[in-house]
């Protein structure tokens, strides 16, 4: 079945809203056999995953031997089978380690400083070659990655500057967000991510993931949808 432009969102929205996986890899030590672990992720521009992983890991010694892997997130939900998974299936590569892609992993996971100051551990990631999305029962779909591709834009290049701005100037904004999308009244509210399908914020503590409406390829879009947005939440 071809998946509908709707359908495409829905996946990769779902990817975005998650930062949390199972890695699954070709075991070296057992010829091959499949090996299941955990992994945090981000997201490129290009909505691809990035992990950062140990040398001394054993499925970081797997990708090393063979870069075949996959890495499934699913929905929260007390019934699993009912709920919408993705499965990303790809070649695992390791990439540099530049000070914006570190600066990007620790908004999203402040506790890895200290994995930093270990001098083996590397950022991977991982090439799509297919999705496999489920939206629940009978709701199945092989994805073309190039056709999950977000749309081109500069959100990757102004993104420091939009979090910053966000911030310094609309924390009442963000905490805004929190209360009328989800109904939590932050007492700390910061901006962490933005890209061209919707926004992070860490609340208290939690990742909460806002979707935009419609694609942001540029500062001025983002700056609509955020006032659009802003209103809405101080009706």
């Amino acid at each position: 079945m071809t998946p509908s432009p709707e359908t495409i969102t829905q996946a990769r929205s779902l990817l975005r809203s998650r930062h949390a996986g199972a890695l699954a890899t070709l075991s070296k030590r057992l010829d091959g056999y499949p090996f299941g672990s955990v992994v945090d992720y981000i997201l490129d521009e290009e909505a691809r995953p990035i992990i950062l992983i140990s040398t001394l890991a054993q499925h970081t010694q797997n990708i090393d031997a063979d870069p075949r892997v996959s890495l499934l997130v699913h929905e929260a939900s007390a019934d699993l089978q009912a709920s919408a998974r993705l499965t990303v299936i790809g070649d695992a590569a390791r990439i540099d380690m530049s000070d914006a892609l570190k600066a990007r992993y620790l908004r999203y996971f402040p506790n890895a400083e200290q994995y930093f100051a270990i001098h083996d551990f590397f950022f991977y990631r991982i090439e799509p070659r297919q999705w496999r999305y489920i939206g629940g029962f009978g709701d199945i779909y092989w994805i073309d990655p190039a056709a999950a591709k977000p749309e081109a834009g500069e959100m990757a290049e102004i993104e420091d500057g939009i979090l910053a701005h966000m911030n310094r100037d609309h924390a009442d904004a963000l905490r805004a967000y929190c209360r009328h999308f989800y109904g939590m009244d932050a007492g700390d509210a910061a901006m962490v991510g933005i890209d061209s399908d919707g926004f992070d914020v860490r609340a208290d503590g939690e990742l909460l993931r806002f979707d935009f409406p419609h694609p942001v390829l540029s500062g001025e879009d983002a700056r609509k949808v955020l006032t659009a947005l802003a209103k809405e939440a101080h009706p």
